[in-house]
């Protein structure tokens, strides 16, 4: 049902028009825009992150720095207690991407920058917890369920996140998905679900305004943390999906102190260990930030009535 929802609407052509970009956002719930980052820039961190992919024996050998064709033979030999079923691989793998400069700076790149500023009218914080998506066929890889991002994040209602893959991929390969208009909602009361996030919110039959299509590299998703969003099915056999999830805010606006840490584990002194330089490291202490309490009630199982 969800592969034969409407494609998305391109809302590239607004850039360098705010006013439009917000009434397009505001109207819809979301901008897709086609080919907002440079191909050569993303397709560097994904040639970084198969790197890893290589360095743990997932790769099918004979592929150019570029190819995402797996060895699933190999990796489906790590248990499910060493996969984080959230990301696709390993934890000791994921570590490993997370110390990686090129995927923290992708991030801060002006365009994106440029972007939030016309979006927001004024400065932008960029969440420091980027999470490296790297979705492949293990049995252990659930597709992530509808779900809004404030439960999850919380902070400011006005954080966005932006989607994008690292390379071109299709549906079939499991992109992201959109219900349109459904920031209009509110909150949604959650129920517990399987996949990334761990819970869903509970849809009412006729919030199914679904959007989706294929992605080229350079193409960014982007939406408000009220707007439902899923996975489709990752149907690319041997292929791994590669994505990144960053989020951004108006700097004046709350942020709640989890956003500031890692995405794994480790401690920023291990991720910054290796970068080549120093300007990104702890860039957010630098800012005046305002920090906002955490709500776990957000989180637990409410049933809603349609």
């Amino acid at each position: 049902m969800h592969e034969k929802c409407q494609p998305f609407l391109d809302s590239s052509a607004l850039l360098g028009d705010a006013k439009a970009l917000r009434a397009r956002a505001q109207e819809d719930g979301y901008l897709f825009l086609r080919g907002l980052l440079p191909e050569p820039e993303v397709l560097q961190v994904r040639a970084d992150e198969l790197a890893v992919v290589e360095k743990y024996g997932w790769r099918q050998s004979g592929q150019d720095s570029l190819g995402g064709w797996i060895n699933t033979a190999a990796l489906y030999q790590v248990p499910e207690a060493e996969m984080r079923a959230d990301i696709g691989v390993s934890t000791a793998a994921y570590h490993d991407v997370q110390k990686l400069e090129s995927m923290h700076r992708l991030p801060h790149h002006p365009r994106l920058l440029e972007l939030y500023r016309a979006l927001f009218g004024g400065e932008v914080l960029v969440h420091p917890r980027h999470i490296a998506r790297m979705i492949t066929s293990h049995p252990c890889m659930t597709p992530t369920p509808p779900h809004q991002d404030f439960p999850l994040i919380q902070g400011t209602k006005n954080t966005w996140t932006a989607w994008f893959p690292l390379g071109a991929c299709p549906r079939r390969l499991g992109a992201l998905m959109v219900c349109r208009r459904s920031h209009r909602v509110g909150y949604i009361p959650v129920v517990t679900a399987k996949g990334a996030g761990g819970i869903a919110a509970q849809l009412c039959p006729y919030e199914q305004d679904w959007v989706a299509g294929d992605f080229a590299a350079g193409d960014v998703l982007t939406f408000p943390s009220l707007t439902v969003h899923r996975a489709l099915p990752c149907r690319g056999g041997e292929q791994i999906r590669l994505s990144l999830d960053v989020r951004y805010q108006p700097l004046a606006e709350e942020v709640e102190f989890k956003s500031l840490l890692p995405h794994c584990t480790l401690s920023w002194d291990e991720i910054y260990a290796d970068w080549q330089r120093d300007d990104l490291k702890y860039y957010w202490r630098r800012l005046p930030l305002k920090i906002s309490p955490w709500d776990e009630t957000l989180l637990q199982p409410k049933r809603r009535i349609c």
